[in-house]
């Protein structure tokens, strides 16, 4: 009984825990211009690709999920004229909105539990092909967590209106994200992302709405 009664207590703190960081990644999300309910949809689409790619582990699928609700954490230390701007950045705004996964780093591993997810908040831009940021890695030194996120993150942004960009449909994103794969993208997270059925896709997208 009394295992019974911890093994409750630890789930319930888990879930707190979940919540408050659905509810951080979303108060995130109210910042940047076009993305509500962004960090929801990213998790759930980041989380299908994940399984898809053979993760199974609830403690590697936990730390994912982590890191994709914090991925943008670091842009609250971006000066709103920079990061609210409508028009494109000029290269010295460039050079300070791409100083974010360095601050998500440096506030991330601050806090024990969520440790494990800073390869995650810190690498999320890089690209397969080493053309990314903040350290311009490249294949496979890529943490997987990132390499998955940013097929997810890329979707997302394709398939969702922004102000700077109208959404397209979901067949038509995903045969840009194969186009791109070896170079922006793994090919092998690419093609595990392929086979996530459109209804899932369609259903994470309704749910993260509600």
């Amino acid at each position: 009984e009394a295992t019974r009664d911890l093994e409750a207590t630890l789930g319930a703190l888990e879930e707190t825990y979940r919540s408050t960081l659905e509810a951080l990644g979303s108060a995130i999300d109210t910042r940047d211009l076009g993305t509500q309910a962004h960090s929801r949809r990213v998790r759930g689409y980041s989380l299908a690709v994940a399984r898809a790619h053979g993760m199974t582990a609830e403690t590697d699928l936990r730390v994912l999920e982590h890191g994709v609700l914090l991925h943008d954490i670091g842009k609250i230390g971006i000066p709103d004229a920079i990061l609210l701007k409508p028009g494109p950045l000029t290269p010295a705004e460039w050079k300070i909105m791409r100083t974010h996964p360095e601050i998500g780093r440096q506030l991330v591993e601050q806090i024990a539990f969520l440790r494990p997810a800073v390869p995650i908040v810190y690498h999320h831009h890089e690209r397969w092909d080493g053309t990314g940021y903040p350290k311009g890695l490249k294949g496979a030194d890529i943490p997987l967590g990132a390499r998955i996120f940013a097929v997810a993150d890329s979707f997302d942004a394709m398939t969702f209106d922004r102000p700077y960009s109208r959404a397209i449909e979901f067949e038509a994103a995903r045969r840009e994200i194969q186009r791109s794969a070896g170079t922006h993208f793994d090919p092998a997270v690419v093609a595990s992302f392929m086979t996530v059925p459109l209804n899932l896709l369609e259903e994470i997208r309704k749910k993260s709405l509600e």
